[in-house]
């Protein structure tokens, strides 16, 4: 009778750890590990040089001193290149750029009711600037401000003309998207302010408005393809 109880014991110790170890098995097989997959984030940082597109609208005040002044509207297109450098600190976006744009941008209006005729005229622009972003992933708003530069020509109330590189300072904003880790997408605004024109016994000023698209190919600093 002893030895049959004992043999009873051993068996029922046997059943009830092959049954734990299947338990183990079974809990294992239905609740595996999770193993998050980490999608490596967008880098900004690098060089790129691209192209970019769009229009302008401004006034040239046309300051005769006594007889006062007058105000001549522009308005025109610009088209030209991109050249710029960024560098990634956590979300911040540090980063340095230039451009330069063939313009056709001109005006002309009334300068007084003795002078029927003023007009004014901007050939080319170009743009030095520094740039503060915020990354969200692949988006990228920013802000920028820097040096202007632009040449212009100017008809004025004697019906002569005069032309004058000019340099000034700019001002705005816009925003960037990543088509790829090495295409990115665009569009921003300028204001952009220019010195005085003194051609006695006139002095004319110019400002300007610009809206411009653009499209970028950049170039990782340490050679690598990056994320997709």
């Amino acid at each position: 009778m002893k030895s049959f109880l004992l043999g009873c014991s051993a068996f029922l110790a046997l059943v009830l750890a092959g049954a734990a170890n299947a338990a183990d098995v079974s809990v294992s097989e239905k609740h595996p590990v999770y193993q998050p997959v980490v999608t490596p984030s967008y880098d900004w940082s690098g060089f790129y040089l691209g192209l970019n597109g769009g229009g302008s609208w401004g006034t040239s005040r046309f300051n005769f001193g006594v007889p006062g002044t007058a105000r001549v509207g522009t308005a025109g297109r610009l088209l030209g290149g991109t050249a710029g450098a960024n560098y990634q600190i956590g979300h911040l976006v540090l980063g340095l750029e230039g451009d330069f744009d063939w313009a056709d941008i001109s005006g002309s209006g009334n300068c007084s009711v003795a002078v029927p005729t003023c007009a004014s005229r901007n050939d080319w622009l170009g743009t030095a600037r520094g740039r503060i972003g915020y990354a969200f992933d692949r988006f990228m708003p920013y802000i920028t401000g820097g040096a202007a530069f632009g040449d212009f020509k100017v008809t004025g109330p004697a019906g002569g003309s005069i032309n004058s590189q000019q340099t000034g300072w700019t001002v705005g904003g816009g925003i960037e998207y990543a088509l790829s880790n090495k295409w990115t997408i665009k569009l921003d605004y300028l204001h952009v302010e220019f010195g005085n024109i003194s051609w006695p016994p006139v002095r004319v000023h110019f400002d300007e408005d610009t809206v411009r698209a653009g499209i970028n190919y950049k170039f990782n600093w340490d050679g690598s393809t990056g994320p997709p």
